[in-house]
């Protein structure tokens, strides 16, 4: 499978332009971050990292189920996913055979992985990860910059390639977790990822964003209302694709 990078100059790396600009300006793919249901882990107030056998529970199955039925009505273009089995189980009401991409895993907690959280307050390292995640490296772990690399790449990577497969004004979704999707927001919002734990993500929580040659739109953040028909794709474009904020503000319609 051929993989496409987005250059600074706003080109695909085989030289043709993007072309995406924000939804509510015009034609644009869109990404819809999506967070796995509650876990067992999640309610046991375990740090579950890529812990074996980590499932939803029952309330993250309906949660599972409440999502596909909200996400039905969009014509979604590809989805893609974390391998962890939280994620898969969150996914399957509402796809069938999702793309998985490794970049999108769990941040690798090394010795913290299984560990209470209760018991981790006590570590040094856990005001690091409060205040300074940027330098946070889990002891035989993972570093949270390298987490923050890996995702950043695999979204904007897949926003190119589902521009360039499915059109400018697809929509298209990854399921991941909640560090992770906060590290790529972050991104979009352009803050430093010493930033990123002012963001809140819920279990199953949609966070949207529009990336264009300039700058990235972020839509939505840890939504998990009913409405999500502003996130239908325009019948046709309307002008000429532009990566310029509405001064003032947007109108919210398509």
């Amino acid at each position: 499978m051929m993989r496409y990078l987005c250059r600074s100059d706003g080109y695909l790396s085989d030289g043709s332009p993007v072309g995406a600009v924000v939804r509510r300006l015009t034609d644009v793919a869109t990404v819809i971050l999506l967070r796995h249901g509650r876990s067992t882990s999640n309610v046991a107030g375990v740090l579950a990292g890529r812990s074996d056998g980590v499932e939803l529970d029952e309330y993250g199955q309906a949660q599972a189920r409440t999502l596909a039925e909200r996400l039905a009505p969009l014509p979604l273009a590809t989805v893609v996913s974390s391998p962890l089995l939280r994620c898969l189980q969150t996914l399957a009401p509402l796809a069938d055979s999702p793309t998985v991409d490794e970049r999108l895993t769990e941040i690798d907690y090394g010795r913290w992985t299984g560990q209470e959280l209760r018991k981790l307050l006590k570590e040094p390292m856990w005001k690091v990860v409060q205040q300074h995640p940027s330098a946070a490296v889990f002891p035989e772990g993972e570093a949270m910059a390298d987490v923050s690399a890996r995702a950043v790449a695999a979204i904007r990577e897949w926003d190119c390639k589902v521009t360039e497969t499915h059109g400018p004004a697809a929509l298209w979704l990854a399921c991941s977790h909640g560090d992770v999707i906060k590290a790529i927001l972050a991104d979009a919002l352009g803050l430093h990822l010493d930033s990123f734990q002012r963001i809140v993500v819920d279990p199953c929580s949609i966070s949207v964003i529009s990336y264009t040659p300039l700058r990235p739109f972020v839509i939505k953040i840890n939504d998990s209302g009913a409405d999500v028909g502003s996130l239908q794709p325009p019948k046709r474009r309307r002008r000429k694709p532009s990566s310029a904020a509405v001064v003032g503000g947007s109108t919210g319609e398509n």
